[in-house]
């Protein structure tokens, strides 16, 4: 059996009283195998390394919970290359928002978004289309490469977001709306995906040739 020392502070001027409950029943306390504090109800403390099941938060503001429950990546100028990635997105994320600032292709290919695994991205098997919508013409497409809108205007500046939402297990949907500066046309596009595992990653990138010219686009996952 091992030794039970209780060591006073030879500093201290108080008393540590330990109190046992009034019960006629028999309870028994198991200390940790560590070094370490013990959490008070009463005590102000920080908590590290700790998983909560299904716990019940009460008095809560949310102003300060806000930086551990939406969390911002980090934004990405969209004004060269051919795509705009995300990665090492946590396993425990159920929803991520895509962002567009003004973001705008060399010529008229469609935006598309693609989502991956520790496997890399997924470039095929999404079901889903996109539309384009103006004052005189409405135009539709389905992709089946990626989450995409129904293609661009060169020149144009895009503006909007796509949420993903995971659905169960791998399986995500998408939807979402972007706005141009240059064009009468809205741009909407929904749709589904099963990865081959846990998602990680997410990139902005087009179905064509084209190159990235100008904007930022930055995610929110949660």
């Amino acid at each position: 059996m091992s030794l039970v020392t209780i060591q006073g502070n030879a500093s201290g001027t108080g008393t540590l009283t330990v109190t046992s409950p009034n019960t006629n029943s028999s309870y028994t306390l198991t200390l940790p195998a560590a070094t370490t504090t013990f959490v008070g109800t009463d005590a102000t403390q920080t908590l590290t390394n700790k998983t909560l099941t299904s716990p019940t938060i009460t008095g809560a503001v949310v102003s300060t919970m806000a930086s551990s429950v939406i969390t911002p990546g980090t934004a990405v100028a969209s004004t060269s290359g051919t795509s705009i990635d995300f990665t090492s997105i946590p396993s425990w994320v159920k929803r991520i928002t895509v962002m567009f600032d003004s973001v705008s292709l060399s010529g008229s290919d469609s935006f598309l978004i693609q989502i991956g695994d520790s496997g890399g991205l997924e470039t095929t098997g999404y079901n889903g289309g996109g539309a384009r919508f103006g004052a005189t013409a409405i135009a539709g497409a389905t992709f089946t490469t990626g989450f995409g809108f129904n293609n661009s205007t060169a020149a144009c500046l895009y503006s909007g977001s796509v949420v993903l939402t995971n659905v169960t297990g791998n399986t995500w949907s998408a939807s979402g709306a972007l706005g141009g500066s240059a064009t009468v046309f809205a741009n909407i596009l929904g749709g589904s995906k099963t990865l081959s595992a846990q998602l990680d990653r997410v990139s902005v990138t087009r179905t064509g040739t084209d190159t990235f010219d100008a904007g930022t686009i930055n995610i929110l996952y949660e």
